[in-house]
């Protein structure tokens, strides 16, 4: 059994690590893709809180995608290669595209398919990889693309403080080093059970409703499930409120060069989140799940707090996103994770995609509350308000943690 699975093992980590560094570039300068639409683009305020809304909210869409592959492993592979032709080749007509509709259109397809393809990584990882080995794989792919985007911003933002236009060139570039990462893909062995192989007929109507009628299934049957849900509704809701407040904040208050932009949204984050994503991993095989996310979101509602400071010393917006990187790390540990660890022995795909779909449900009022508020309050009324919320999603995944110890004493 030993050298069945040590193939499998090694080809899926091989596939999972190349593509996680190989599009680490585009990543990159999709962290500042806002802050283009406002410095050169002039995107209107409604444009920008439209920007921040997408990212979240097509994931409504993506759970259509990852639904393909519910109970199908024989999908799993063709479901991710698809995905990221659909999702790279927009940035090619950067280099001619002079509205700010055609970069937000391409930001929301990018983020539907990158979004999509979640509940099957999770799947092949969960079935080629065993748990140990799992998280570690997740972290060191995931460490590795985030020192990338550490290193890449100081080039990226020179460059483009001298060259206001180069992200047209940039973008097209780093999304064709993206495609690489598809040979590695392609060559994953997917392990399965003939007996999966049975296909039923489904009809359009059934497609459609398939993906919400899973999500409801899994509410009503499964409510450790659904208390996680709920704390990082909460807290994840939390930051996309922050978001729309930001770019006028850094831009027109600080005045943040794109040099500047650059060594806070990505060296410092990405270094928070190398730094630390291995003692995520280590903590995640320690604590149970709510415990390990309320410790998530009691930092990411520090985040704001640093903000704030920023406008005495601005050393204060680095802290800030070096904590956020942090934060990030065990965020993503958490989200992706929580598929594998709640489905146990079932098909993960189902939970996973219910995290992609209150992803997308926080997305369509999240973000556009923020940007109305900022109408009516300052930024820094804004950014502290969103670091409230995270104080109560820590609150209410601590009381989740320890409903969940009585339950199991």
């Amino acid at each position: 059994m030993a050298t069945e699975t040590q193939p499998l093992e090694r080809k899926t980590r091989r596939a999972f690590i190349w593509t996680s560094v190989l599009k680490s570039p585009l990543f990159t300068l999709q962290a500042i893709l806002a802050f283009i639409l406002h410095k050169e683009l002039h995107a209107t305020p409604f444009q920008l809180a439209l920007f921040f809304a997408l990212k979240p909210a097509v994931s409504i869409f993506s759970v259509y995608w990852s639904a393909l592959i519910h109970k199908r492993p024989d999908r799993l592979k063709a479901n991710v290669i698809l995905a990221g032709l659909i999702a790279y080749f927009p940035f090619f007509l950067f280099p001619v595209i002079k509205s700010s509709w055609l970069v937000i259109t391409a930001w929301g397809l990018f983020w539907m398919m990158h979004r999509g393809i979640i509940p099957a990584w999770m799947e092949i990882l969960k079935r080629n990889i065993p748990p140990g080995a799992r998280q570690r794989t997740f972290s060191y792919g995931t460490s590795l693309s985030w020192i990338m985007m550490a290193i890449l911003p100081i080039f990226f933002g020179r460059w483009m403080d001298i060259d206001a236009d180069a992200w047209r060139i940039l973008f097209p570039i780093m999304a064709f080093l993206a495609l690489g990462g598809m040979i590695f893909e392609w060559r994953i062995p997917i392990a399965h059970n003939p007996k999966e192989e049975a296909r039923e007929p489904v009809s359009s109507k059934e497609t459609l409703l398939r993906p919400w009628k899973n999500a409801l299934h899994l509410f009503k049957t499964r409510p450790d499930f659904m208390r996680y849900q709920m704390g990082f509704m909460l807290g994840g809701g939390a930051l996309m409120i922050m978001h729309p407040a930001l770019p006028g904040y850094f831009c027109d208050t600080l005045k943040l060069s794109y040099v500047e932009l650059s060594i806070a949204l990505a060296i410092c984050k990405g270094v928070g989140y190398a730094l630390t994503s291995r003692v995520w991993a280590s903590w995640m095989d320690k604590l149970n799940i709510y415990r390990f996310s309320s410790i998530v979101t009691i930092l990411a509602g520090l985040f704001p707090i640093a903000l704030m400071a920023a406008r005495i010393e601005i050393a204060w917006v680095y802290i800030a996103y070096l904590a956020y990187g942090v934060m990030q790390a065990g965020s993503e540990m958490s989200w992706h994770m929580s598929g594998p660890i709640f489905s146990k022995d079932e098909d993960s795909s189902s939970y996973s995609s219910v995290n992609v779909v209150t992803v997308g449900l926080r997305g369509l009022f999240a973000p556009f509350l923020g940007a109305s508020l900022c109408g009516f309050f300052s930024a820094s009324t804004v950014l502290l308000l969103g670091g409230v919320l995270c104080a109560l999603a820590s609150f209410q995944l601590g009381h989740a943690s320890r409903r969940s110890q009585l339950t199991a004493d």
